[in-house]
């Protein structure tokens, strides 16, 4: 009767949370691809990027106060309930994340999807006047119906709300109302009638390499994949080493923070122009020319260049470390399904398989969630390769360190036994410790003259 109570409880308590951060979401993403396809069509947009990023810079500084801390306020909230989550850190999220990605910059969704549901769900919280227990588990469940409304992984959803607020460590207790607010928030998307890019790997052929008929799996195939799961991590490594450097490297120039995202912008278009063609701008997965790079482009043969994941690693660390808002998922599958055709060729191994493997093990590896990861595999590709799932996400995670792209993240269990970290080290804490080089250009820092 207890458990029953608790159910009906929580479900009751859920449903329009997850039912008002899903139609959030649906709107998000209805305007996302408006921007997107307004800008593939009206290319001049893009040498308006330094200016969009100036706006963005004083929209946060006017209205957005505590809120430009982004998934790493909602995470600091569940994990130590401090000031609470502002209710401006939705619509603020969104309207900038939009105009980033109609000028050009290049980010991802999840972020401002997180944020609507941590934002909204705070709200709720507030309203139900829920104790500090509940705001736990209801701020849980935020996270989780906006990760699952965004990509169509209501499963994924739960399980990465769970597993990212801590390394070595899921916090079990709001696996229900997690579980419940991401399936509800995906039919909510579902419902609104936006839909999600379809990926497909390709049928494997039958291989007849030596003991394959006494083994459920081909072995050499998973020693390909165990030797491209290390090089996910270390470009999980890199992302997640460069979005970090490259914000506190502008932190320490510049003593006018508006001038942070002008010279990101400017660098933006710069690097457009070198490279000859937009591809690693916004989002990667719609294509503005015929043969354009792309997310399922990568999912076949030739559909990218060889360092196509080094450019869009570049682009997305530049938009993001200079202030421009969005998330860094969408370009982290950008760069794991590159990497994985990249990869299928020097290592003579299915193009559409590595792809894959690539676009959930280096989101692993920056996240530091192997388990979603593994779980997105099965619902974005099918449940055929999750054992090849399990092993690229979790090498992954391994190889990519201490490191990741939400600095509240705590390290609960390292991953190194003989790493010598105290518990409950935040990533934040351990980047202060690391002699970076934005820690000897302090002194430099631009100035003008008043």
């Amino acid at each position: 009767m207890q458990t029953l109570k608790y159910g009906l409880r929580w479900t009751v308590l859920i449903l329009p949370v997850a039912i008002i951060i899903g139609s959030v979401v649906a709107l998000f993403l209805w305007l996302l691809s408006w921007a997107i396809h307004f800008r593939f069509s009206h290319t001049w947009l893009l040498f308006l990027l330094p200016l969009a990023g100036i706006a963005i810079h004083f929209i946060y500084q006017s209205v957005g106060k505590s809120s430009e801390k982004g998934n790493n306020l909602i995470m600091d909230e569940i994990n130590k309930p401090g000031g609470g989550i502002p209710p401006q850190m939705a619509p603020i999220i969104l309207l900038t994340t939009v105009i980033t990605h109609l000028f050009g910059g290049s980010a991802g969704r999840e972020g401002t999807a997180v944020q609507i549901g941590g934002s909204i769900a705070g709200m709720f919280g507030k309203w139900f006047k829920l104790n500090e227990a509940d705001m736990h588990l209801v701020l849980t469940a935020g996270v989780a119906a906006g990760f699952g409304a965004v990509f169509g992984t209501p499963l994924t959803g739960a399980i990465f709300a769970l597993e990212v607020l801590s390394i070595g460590r899921i916090k079990y207790d709001a696996i229900l109302p997690a579980l419940i607010a991401a399936i509800v928030g995906d039919v909510t998307v579902s419902a609104w009638g936006v839909h999600h890019t379809a990926y497909h790997i390709d049928v494997l052929a039958k291989t007849s390499y030596m003991l394959s008929a006494y083994l459920p799996f081909n072995w050499v195939l998973l020693a390909k994949v165990v030797l491209a799961s290390v090089a996910f991590g270390l470009a999980s490594w890199l992302f997640s080493l460069m979005v970090n450097e490259i914000k506190a490297t502008f932190i320490a120039l510049f003593t006018h923070k508006w001038l942070i995202p002008l010279t990101g912008g400017l660098l933006i278009i710069g690097l457009t122009y070198i490279i000859g063609k937009p591809d690693y701008l916004s989002l990667g997965v719609d294509a503005q020319y015929p043969g354009a790079v792309t997310i399922p482009s990568s999912f076949h043969a030739g559909g990218a260049d060889t360092w196509s994941w080094l450019w869009k690693t570049l682009y997305t660390t530049l938009t993001l470390g200079s202030g421009f808002k969005g998330g860094e998922v969408t370009p982290l599958f950008y760069i794991g399904a590159t990497l994985g055709n990249t990869l299928s060729g020097l290592l003579d191994a299915p193009v559409s398989l590595f792809a894959a493997l690539g676009f959930i093990a280096v989101f692993a590896g920056a996240t530091n969630t192997p388990l979603a990861c593994t779980f997105m595999g099965i619902e974005l590709f099918g449940g055929e390769h999750a054992l090849l799932f399990a092993v690229a996400c979790f090498t992954a995670y391994l190889f990519s360190g201490h490191t990741g792209i939400y600095s509240s993240q705590r390290i609960a269990i390292p991953k190194l036994f003989d790493a010598n970290l105290q518990d409950e080290t935040t990533l934040a804490d351990l980047n202060k410790q690391r002699g970076y080089l934005h820690q000897k250009l302090a002194k430099y820092k631009f100035r003008f003259k008043k």
